[in-house]
């Protein structure tokens, strides 16, 4: 099972062997041209940005996934001394980073689950 720590790891071998895009822009050019294998997204990442390039992804068939981290925390897991909100990933290099989070995504979805569930009860 993979971990936030995994996931970090596996971003930073995808930043040094192989090539990635930090920024929306980046990402909407790399979406467009079709050269970009998986996008990620900070949790802070704005809401705009990030639908607008969902919407470029579903159209390019890229997937897209949401680190557990704002963009400090991305950009760190990166080797970056600033802010990264997204990533978009041409060559993910000696990196299994697809694989990690496609590990990651059913723990994800059943703790969004809880949290839905919780928020139906009535407080007393």
């Amino acid at each position: 099972m993979a971990d936030i720590g995994e996931i970090s790891r596996e971003i930073r071998r995808a930043v040094d062997t192989g090539t990635v895009f930090f920024g929306s822009k980046q990402a909407e050019k790399s979406l467009l041209s079709g050269s970009t294998e998986l996008i990620i997204f900070s949790n802070n990442a704005p809401k705009t940005t990030k639908e607008r390039i969902q919407e470029y992804a579903i159209l390019a068939k890229v997937q897209c996934f949401k680190f557990e981290g704002n963009g400090l925390e991305l950009g760190a897991a990166c080797g970056k001394p600033f802010v990264v909100s997204v990533l978009s990933i041409k060559d993910a290099g000696k990196s299994k980073v697809a694989t990690a989070f496609q590990e990651l995504e059913p723990t994800v979805k059943k703790k969004e689950a809880r949290k839905k569930a919780g928020a139906g009860k009535k407080k007393r």
